[in-house]
């Protein structure tokens, strides 16, 4: 029998000269083959003794994973190389227009978001940013979640691996974090909204794992609710542009304000469609009410000197209600067709001047 060891350098330098695919699979073709070199052996072992084919089978059979393993990393080298060369060579001129049967469109949660910003934007609000992977404190502690809460337990938020101290990071589950960092950082009076993604483990029809909020927050020494009740007032009513709307205030529970309310439209249902501002029906739009002592306390804020309101909104149930969009699931299955039928044109941004919807 040939020499296997002769055998194996010989194609494994056979492999690595192989400069480009087409030269690689004529070595594999010549090794591992119908005829192949390696493949003729394997033919000859029957003529053999059994403790010989049994020792003789094992070694070609190393030969022939080592040599099949070179192969396949020398053809990913190459196709790498032939990526990367592509790459250098080819460019695409981003500066160009676009052709105007594939005029792109903005998604219904950006252009509600830029909605949003520039009614709360004529109001004074400041739009604030912040990281969306977010520790305990400043996504539940400082926010006078107690550790016992439901909020904190694996089924309700998407936590990171254990760090080795035990304390865990984890996707912020609201924007909330982002007003405990602008209170940290910045001296009342403090009026900002804080629009961005937010993650909780839950996925039906109305939730999804990531969704959108806009979460609003003033601190000074005056705020009350009313103040806060007239800023949603004047906001539902710019942004379904609906005079006077209706809104009850309905009497709720949240750890980081206090008192605590629940923001309901008045709609009607009548013959299968949903029309807001009229009607003997109610919906739930967004959570609000008084920036709880405690919230301040945590952000080195005096709570006697000190008081504010916050409420939070989310960003695809406004579109939904807005633009008629029934499944809550359909705004991240990047549809085509979708998109083309509920987007938005992308130059013309939203002024309460203007008009918020193109």
């Amino acid at each position: 029998m040939e020499d296997l060891e002769q055998l194996r350098e010989d194609l494994l330098a056979a492999v690595a000269a192989a400069a480009d695919p087409n030269s690689l699979d004529a070595v594999r073709v010549d090794a591992l083959g119908r005829k192949g070199r390696i493949t003729e052996l394997m033919k000859g072992l029957g003529g053999l003794d059994p403790d010989a084919r049994r020792a003789a089978g094992q070694a070609l059979n190393a030969v022939k994973t080592v040599v099949s393993d070179a192969i396949e990393q020398r053809k990913k080298a190459l196709d790498d190389a032939d990526l990367e060369s592509r790459l250098g060579a080819e460019s695409v001129d981003v500066t160009l227009p676009v052709r105007p049967e594939r005029q792109g469109l903005l998604h219904p949660v950006s252009q509600t978001i830029d909605e949003v910003i520039a009614i709360m934007g004529e109001m004074g609000f400041a739009v604030a940013e912040g990281p969306e992977i977010e520790d305990d404190f400043h996504n539940f502690g400082a926010l006078n979640i107690p550790p016992e809460h439901p909020a904190r337990q694996m089924h309700d938020t998407f936590y990171m691996s254990a760090k080795p101290d035990g304390s865990r990071l984890l996707l912020r589950t609201h924007t909330s974090s982002v007003q405990i960092r602008t209170m940290e950082t910045t001296e009342p009076p403090i009026r900002i909204i804080v629009p961005g993604r937010t993650y909780r483990s839950d996925s039906d029809m109305t939730h999804t794992p990531m969704f959108h909020q806009v979460e609003g927050l003033v601190i000074d020494k005056t705020s009350h609710f009313g103040h806060l009740k007239g800023c949603l007032i004047e906001f539902c009513s710019a942004f379904f542009e609906v005079a006077n709307v209706p809104l009850r205030f309905r009497p709720s529970y949240f750890p980081f304000t206090e008192p605590s309310a629940e923001v309901d439209i008045s709609c009607s249902r009548q013959g299968g469609t949903l029309k807001l501002g009229e009607g003997d029906d109610w919906l739930e739009i967004a959570g609000c009410g008084m920036v709880h002592p405690n919230v301040l306390k945590a952000c080195n804020i005096d709570p006697d000197v000190y008081q504010g309101f916050a409420f939070g909104i989310g960003v695809e149930r406004l579109a939904m209600l807005k633009y008629g969009i029934p499944d809550l699931r359909t705004f991240f299955e990047a549809d085509i067709r979708w998109l083309r039928h509920y987007g938005f044109l992308p130059l013309e941004v939203p002024t309460l001047l203007r008009g918020l919807v193109p």
